[in-house]
């Protein structure tokens, strides 16, 4: 048990960088003053989808039911919608104006973690089904399963705050410096878009949403 607990917690770290992990927290992670402060958005990120796992997963448990593949795609499909969002409202929104790219407050900060929370409950979900099957092959009994999700988020938490905090250095040494700050925070908004409808497209055409 030891050793899969182990495993789950090199999972963990794995899945938080996978591609749609990245980006999401990508275009949000230049907006947070200070290196910690951002490496945070990690951290709260993790706690989302970690919670979003568990609380599927206690779900399923207790009515001895699985989630169909109708739901398990629509939940991936929000992952793209949210992604869309996520660039676009990163582009538009004021910070990106050059007299306000240094103006963040306290408040503004608290927004962005609680942001970074719901983008981790999303991702969660949409990786809930594939997560419940994981973890009761790997176990023989629910109990463990939800050790092994817990362990498996605890990897993701420290997966992804270490690496918002190294994502936060190129926004954080820009600060000051408008047009490459712009430019990390357009590029970040575009990628976000383009593989949002990537993603779209891949859930609803390719795996047969829309089929």
């Amino acid at each position: 048990m030891i050793e899969i607990l182990a495993v789950g917690g090199l999972l963990g770290i794995k899945h938080a960088l996978e591609p749609d992990h990245i980006i999401a927290v990508s275009t949000i992670v230049g907006k947070n003053k200070g290196f910690w402060r951002s490496s945070f958005l990690g951290l709260f990120w993790g706690l989302g989808h970690t919670l979003a796992l568990l609380f599927i997963f206690l779900i399923l448990s207790l009515t001895k039911s699985s989630i169909p593949e109708a739901w398990s795609m629509s939940f991936e499909m929000g992952v793209g919608v949210m992604l869309i969002y996520l660039g676009v409202a990163s582009f538009l929104n004021p910070q990106f104006s050059k007299r306000k790219i240094s103006q963040q407050t306290e408040s503004s900060n608290r927004g962005l973690f609680f942001k970074s929370l719901v983008i981790g409950q999303i991702h969660g979900l949409a990786g809930s089904a594939a997560m419940t099957i994981l973890a009761l092959s790997m176990v023989d009994s629910a109990a463990e399963a939800f050790n092994y999700i817990g362990v498996f988020g605890i990897g993701t938490i420290l997966g992804m705050l270490l690496f918002t905090l190294l994502l936060s250095i190129p926004f954080q040494l820009s600060t000051h410096k408008y047009k490459l700050n712009r430019t990390l925070i357009g590029m970040t908004s575009a990628v976000s878009v383009i593989y949002g409808l990537y993603y779209i497209y891949k859930i609803g055409f390719v795996d047969g949403l829309f089929v």
